[in-house]
């Protein structure tokens, strides 16, 4: 098991996006996710279409359903973006239509995700951070606040 922490990347007055750092790590999985590819000429665009949509909903439409395709299982919140045809994934908590925990994504190349070793993982970390959060949420412990994640700016998730 690792670490993790929740931290905020930018709040609006529409919505609250976050991201997690796993413990030892100098960069947050959505930074990951970005760095992997910025400069990447091939899937530069597909980031640009993903960075774009995140920002459409940061100020205008919010968090909604419509906006992302289920990737997880019955029941979790485990999201992705694009909806678009792009073979580019960014896996995503949609905690509400104002609160989003972005994670880490990469080039989905398999028909499901679960056929690949390093999108499973991303999602298998995002459906254990849902599963605590929900236990955490029922305990009184965290709380969702119109954009905030209230009560996890120093826990530690084992995920």
């Amino acid at each position: 098991m690792t670490k993790a922490t929740i931290l905020s990347v930018e709040q609006t007055e529409k919505a609250g996006l976050f991201t997690i750092i796993f413990e030892g790590e100098g960069m947050s999985e959505f930074d990951n996710f970005y760095t992997k590819f910025i400069n990447d000429a091939e899937r530069s665009s597909d980031l640009q279409q993903i960075l774009n949509q995140i920002d459409l909903m940061m100020n205008v439409r919010g968090f909604t359903e419509r906006n992302f395709r289920y990737e997880g299982k019955a029941g979790d919140n485990v999201v992705a973006l694009p909806v678009y045809k792009n073979s580019l994934r960014l896996y995503c908590l949609r905690l509400s239509d104002s609160v989003l925990i972005v994670g880490n994504g990469g080039v989905k190349t398999t028909r499901t995700h679960e056929e690949d070793d390093t999108l499973n993982g991303y999602v298998i970390s995002l459906q254990k951070l849902d599963a605590l959060l929900k236990a955490d949420i029922k305990k009184g412990i965290v709380r969702i606040e119109k954009t905030e994640i209230i009560g996890v700016d120093d826990k530690e998730y084992d995920l």
